[in-house]
């Protein structure tokens, strides 16, 4: 196994181990800054609205999420929930991304995950983030940023900006365009198996399944590298030519 040129991450529950989701605390959040309820709607309420919609589309159902692969960005989905509620929220669509997302889903680093961002940086081993995310792009950087300050990715590719969801291949073409490197010159670590192992895979990437901060049940694969903390893969990486 050679040494790789870039590795590229994955977002939520590999960079970062977010809480359980709670899609009424978030909302309660953000409708603290309601300029206008015209029917006094609960969180309860509009989080009602906003899951008979994501059914609807098929989202966020662990079982079919990786079939979706066009993004749905909360630009589009956050004003039609509310203004079709009667709801007027006095914030930007970014400013109600960030205020829900705190609080409906806030995140620590993977632990150990700073000290192997660092240990990269030393080596000279470029990084970059693909996600699949519907959060504004600079809302993710932001939190990115804020939980990793010491990070070198060169850059930060989401679903939310780029139409395309993992695992999709056109996604993980694109970062290697970004990156101007060929597919076996890079790795790409995740945490989901469809959408990260076997979407860099056939991408061309080497995978490698990180499951430290899992949140959904699997099926263990032998043929996939499979590391559960950050310490060990740095190990590999000594090994490597």
């Amino acid at each position: 196994m050679k040494i790789p040129k870039m590795i590229l991450f994955d977002y939520g529950q590999t960079l970062v181990a977010e809480q359980k989701f709670d899609g009424v605390k978030g909302t309660a959040a953000v409708l603290q800054y309601a300029a206008k309820n015209k029917y006094n709607l609960s969180a309860e309420q509009v989080q009602t609205k906003a899951n008979e919609i994501n059914r609807e589309f098929g989202r966020f159902d662990p079982k079919k999420r990786h079939l979706f692969q066009v993004e749905i960005p909360n630009t589009m989905f956050t004003p039609y929930l509310y203004e079709s509620l009667g709801i007027e929220i006095a914030l930007s669509n970014s400013e109600i991304d960030t205020v829900f997302w705190n609080a409906a889903a806030s995140g620590t680093p993977t632990k150990g995950i700073e000290d192997f961002l660092e240990y990269l940086k030393n080596k000279e081993i470029r990084t970059g983030v693909i996600s699949n995310i519907s959060y504004a792009p600079c809302v993710v950087k932001e939190r990115i940023n804020s939980l990793l300050p010491k990070n070198a990715f060169e850059f930060i590719i989401t679903s939310s900006n780029y139409i395309f969801r993992k695992p999709n291949k056109r996604i993980f073409d694109l970062a290697l365009e970004k990156a101007e490197l060929q597919p076996e010159d890079v790795w790409y670590i995740g945490d989901q198996y469809k959408c990260d192992v076997k979407g860099s895979l056939d991408a061309g990437m080497l995978p490698i399944w990180y499951i430290g901060a899992i949140d959904l049940p699997y099926t263990e694969d032998k043929n996939i590298l499979t590391v559960t903390d950050w310490g060990k893969l740095k190990l590999l990486l000594e090994e490597c030519d």
